[in-house]
């Protein structure tokens, strides 16, 4: 299994809508990660994504990357339970460590 360690600020995703499409945050991968990824993983499911286990702090879940136009990267969706559980803000660099799955 291939695993990546970096760190990266949280961002929220400038919705066109927020009250009808809720908060989205992400973290941006490295571009090296990035590059990586897209070179070995192959073809992406639904939107060019690739499934990922990810590790921040003390929690550890499975999501997939997906592949930003405007980043030019991947990004990781994180959700609200690993955000509130690991005190994570806009901003907050998260040490993440990411696995292809």
């Amino acid at each position: 299994m291939t695993t990546y360690d970096f760190a990266a600020p949280l961002w929220r995703w400038d919705a066109k809508d927020e009250e009808t499409s809720g908060a989205w945050f992400f973290v941006s991968l490295p571009f090296d990660v990035s590059d990586e990824i897209e070179a070995t993983a192959g073809p992406g499911k639904g939107f060019g994504s690739v499934r990922v286990e990810v590790t921040i702090g003390g929690s550890t879940w499975r999501t997939s990357v997906f592949p930003s136009s405007v980043e030019k990267t991947y990004v990781l969706p994180v959700k609200k339970a690993v955000r509130t559980a690991e005190g994570l803000d806009e901003g907050t660099e998260a040490s993440v460590r990411l696995s292809l799955v």
